[in-house]
């Protein structure tokens, strides 16, 4: 069975939305990969750091999913990383109210020996240093692929561009595509950021689908439209995380197989904003996922005659 590395955040988070809000509940970025991969039965560990505040029966939870924990270190006398947000009426902006680093301020990642030939290392939102390092303790995996944001492009640009360098994939939005390419059409962007040393370049455009570039290629995924949307945290980590999982379990990085991981990706993703934090992707059944696939493929499949 090919492995798959995951490298993120795991975190408290507390959040308010037009439907509601919540104390701190089990957030971060690679808490969402995680569960996505989950979903493929792939074997999978999480690198990462939680403080001594970390509850046991997330740390069981973790293993409940085969998520393995080795690469997971506890601060004991640290607090985990904590973050607050409230979202706008119209779900896609937000407010950061609050975030405490705490024990991620001084995070050195140590991959797990028996996870350092994982074929498949997804690198999930955080510093770029911390991405690079996890980098350089991999046995030359298959596939690399990267997810970054506009904080990292503001703060640490120079850093971020030295893991660019490295990656096999990046995901990103496209507000960030266009801040990093300095294009406004996707199109040119998609073709600049490629220059920077990914061969493919997925650009998540949030409840309007997501599209993946390669050379002259490209291919478009709508996102399935949704009666309720609760909470959009972890929508774009869930879809990495179902994204990789998917390419680790088929173990084909071909432009046509990433079309799939697209379709499947964006599928997960649309299980996660129907509740708050991770309680969707926690309960989610393989029956479900596979209902709603049949309905991706009814969205985007049609007949013309062309002659």
């Amino acid at each position: 069975m090919s492995k798959l590395l995951i490298v993120g955040t795991v975190a408290f988070d507390a959040i308010e939305t037009p439907f509601g809000k919540t104390d701190k509940i089990l957030g971060g970025a690679g808490t969402y990969i995680g569960l996505a991969a989950e979903k493929f039965g792939v074997d999978s560990a999480i690198v990462s750091v939680v403080g001594g505040d970390f509850p046991q029966e997330y740390l069981d939870l973790f293993q409940q999913k085969n998520i393995n924990t080795e690469g997971l270190e506890v601060v004991k006398d640290g607090k985990t990383f904590f973050w607050s947000g409230k979202y706008h009426n119209d779900m896609n902006s937000r407010d950061t109210l609050e975030t405490q680093l705490n024990v991620l301020a001084d995070f050195q990642p140590v991959v797990p020996k028996s996870y350092k030939n994982a074929e498949v290392v997804m690198l999930g939102n955080l510093h770029p240093l911390v991405q690079l390092s996890v980098i350089e303790q991999m046995n030359s995996p298959k596939l690399i692929i990267l997810d970054t944001m506009n904080f990292w492009m503001d703060n640490t640009l120079e850093e971020l561009y030295q893991v660019i360098a490295k990656v096999d994939v990046i995901t990103i939005n496209d507000e960030e595509a266009r801040q990093l390419s300095g294009e406004y059409s996707l199109v040119k962007a998609a073709r600049k950021i490629s220059k920077m040393g990914p061969k493919y370049v997925v650009i998540k455009k949030g409840e309007h689908g997501a599209l993946l570039f390669h050379e002259n290629e490209m291919f478009f995924a709508p996102a399935l439209p949704l009666e309720d949307v609760f909470d959009p945290t972890g929508a774009g980590d869930t879809f990495a995380g179902g994204f990789a999982g998917y390419l680790t379990q088929t173990n084909d990085t071909s432009f046509e197989n990433m079309k799939n991981a697209i379709i499947y990706g964006s599928n997960l993703a649309s299980f996660c904003v129907e509740k708050f934090g991770t309680e969707r992707m926690i309960d989610l059944k393989s029956n479900e996922i596979d209902k709603r696939l049949k309905v991706f493929k009814s969205l985007t499949q049609f007949k013309i005659d062309l002659n």
